[in-house]
């Protein structure tokens, strides 16, 4: 397993024949790379065309946005819903709820969001090769309405498990999503634009839990008989995208290497509202005759991203896709691995969510007036979109490495200066508009490269083959470490007070620290090209990374200095 799916080094081996064209893949490629032809994959550019900006908007608004308006929407309404719960109780046992098991039941349905996330996580694999990753997002979209169906009647119905089923189903939406969304557009995205809409989906989702912010307001839905409007709101955002998404073609990638289907990867495949409605699986019907690369990428000339597939087609052509099982015990791309576990696993134990999830109590802790704690909830939404627009401007210039470094060290920094100031507002009053700026450092810090970045890192990581095992392990471990502060972040702030951001903080750095060391800048590079940069990871590791400078690699995996590359690969 690890020899078949292990790139070659600087230069590729002799690979096996690619299998016979089936029916579906009679178009002609053109001309295979020979002598003289320049490899593939080292002029693949794009500019942004309307199709490629309207998908990619389009999924943002009715996917990722929901992620981040879910993360946010039960912080104002905590009073409501807990005393939605005690009335509800009181009527049913005749009496009300205590405060710990109040606490235990809303901590329950804050974090069962995480849990329907998990499952769908590991629904990724089996829907998008099934359904493609666009008629993957078209279906889960249907989850949405079903969701806000349960969240907005359970008022009326006097039913507090409504409101958690409906958590549980926007959970599984979400978990969904998370990881087909930049699944979708780093195979529809040129290489020198990969980086700026994969982290499109991260402006959304601070969209989405500045949307809440805002919603939550007492002058809108803010108020008690308004709060199951507020939790079902959703539908709105998923209902544009089903209607529409199915109007856009599937990803070519996944059309030719996955389902080796040479015309619709070139001509374009739309989903058909009668397949939708039956659930057929299998060949969608073809509806379009413009073709779907031109349209992506708006050049008439693809036949370098034809040939940059077909050489990716051809390294797996001996291997089927991979199970999650399989790629743990693939000892090729076990640092590939590890990173993606690395940055999943600690984008969550960051406390991000701890924020997202309880900022109210966190502000109202710092001393902020209650009146007052709606407005500097609203005003830290607006520093996340500005600071997610600053890394999705800015992410094709400086690189994915720096601002996932930059980005966890602000936000360990700001988790030790909140301890310090709650730890010394009592003696020091204006020390708790130090901590108000921390909590909106922290937040900042990860918009700007922690909230997109490892989502972009895990489709650029992997090859084809590896790619939805790899989205599976990531998203898994996201979302149970989600659930995981979601869940005891209350119990552990009653138990350590302000000591408990101090974890926050050596997390942060030590994924900072594990980033700056093992992984490689993967800027404008084809995925070809990251898996021979990885494939020597062994050597490479050998010598101190700023001796070799793992930054200053060329457009294919090789060091520039030929005496540093004998020298890495003299190491056993």
């Amino acid at each position: 397993m690890g020899e078949t799916s292990q790139a070659a080094g600087p230069g590729l081996p002799s690979s096996p024949s690619p299998p016979p064209p089936s029916p579906r893949s009679a178009c002609s490629l053109g001309p295979t790379v020979g002598k003289g032809t320049p490899r593939p994959g080292g002029d693949i550019t794009g500019h942004l065309t309307f199709s490629l900006l309207s998908v990619t908007l389009l999924v943002s608004f009715g996917s990722s946005m929901l992620y981040g308006y879910n993360l946010a929407v039960v912080n104002s309404p905590a009073v409501h819903i807990k005393a939605f719960y005690n009335a509800t109780w009181s009527q049913r046992y005749g009496h009300e709820l205590g405060p710990g098991p109040l606490t235990l039941l809303y901590s329950l349905t804050v974090s069962i969001f995480a849990l329907g996330g998990l499952v769908g996580s590991l629904l990724v694999g089996v829907l998008v090769k099934q359904y493609g990753r666009n008629g993957a997002l078209s279906r889960s979209a249907l989850l949405v309405l079903l969701a806000g169906g349960f969240m907005g009647f359970s008022r009326e119905l006097g039913s507090p498990e409504m409101v958690i089923i409906g958590r549980t189903i926007t959970g599984l939406h979400s978990g969904i999503c998370l990881s087909v969304v930049p699944l979708y557009l780093g195979e529809i995205s040129p290489k020198n634009l990969r980086g700026f809409l994969g982290l499109m989906p991260s402006i959304f989702i601070c969209l989405g839990v500045f949307a809440a912010q805002v919603l939550s307001l007492p002058e809108l839905l803010g108020k008690d008989r308004f709060w199951p409007l507020l939790l079902s709101v959703v539908v709105v955002p998923a209902s544009l995208q089903l209607l529409l998404l199915h109007c856009f073609p599937e990803s070519p990638r996944y059309l030719l290497i996955e389902r080796n289907d040479v015309c619709g990867a070139t001509k374009g495949e739309r989903i058909s509202w009668r397949r939708l409605a039956l659930g057929h699986a299998g060949c969608f019907s073809k509806v379009f005759q413009d073709q779907a690369l031109h349209r992506f990428l708006g050049t008439p000339d693809v036949q370098d991203v034809i040939e940059e597939m077909k050489e990716e087609q051809r390294s797996l052509s001996s291997m089927e896709m991979v199970s999650v099982w399989q790629l743990l015990r693939d000892h090729s791309v076990r640092w590939q691995t590890l990173s993606v576990v690395v940055v999943n696993a600690g984008m969550q134990l960051s406390g991000i969510d701890a924020i997202w999830f309880y900022t109210n109590i966190i502000f109202e802790n710092a001393g902020i007036p209650v009146s007052q704690i709606p407005y500097t909830t609203v005003g830290t939404g607006a520093v996340e979109v500005f600071a997610g627009l600053i890394g999705c401007f800015t992410i094709e210039k400086v690189g994915r490495r720096p601002l996932i470094i930059i980005g966890f060290c602000a936000m360990g920094i700001c988790s030790a200066g909140i301890t310090i100031s709650l730890l010394l507002q009592a003696a020091l009053p204006w020390m708790r508009y130090i901590g108000v700026a921390c909590v909106v450092g922290i937040i900042a810090g990860f918009c700007m490269g922690p909230a997109g970045v490892p989502f972009l890192m895990t489709a650029e990581l992997f090859t084809q083959s590896h790619r939805p095992a790899a989205y599976i392990v990531g998203g898994s471990l996201n979302w149970l470490c989600n659930f995981t502060i979601g869940f005891i972040f209350p119990f552990l702030q009653m138990s350590t007070g302000a000591f408990c951001y101090l974890v926050f903080c050596g997390v942060c750095l030590l994924v900072a620290l594990y980033v700056y060391i093992i992984i490689p800048e993967t800027k404008n590079k084809t995925f070809m090209e990251i898996s021979h940069i990885f494939s020597s990871r062994r050597s490479i590791l050998s010598i101190p990374a700023h001796l070799i400078g793992m930054m200053r690699l060329d457009g294919y995996g090789t060091l520039e200095s030929s005496s540093m590359e004998v020298s890495g690969s003299s190491q056993p």
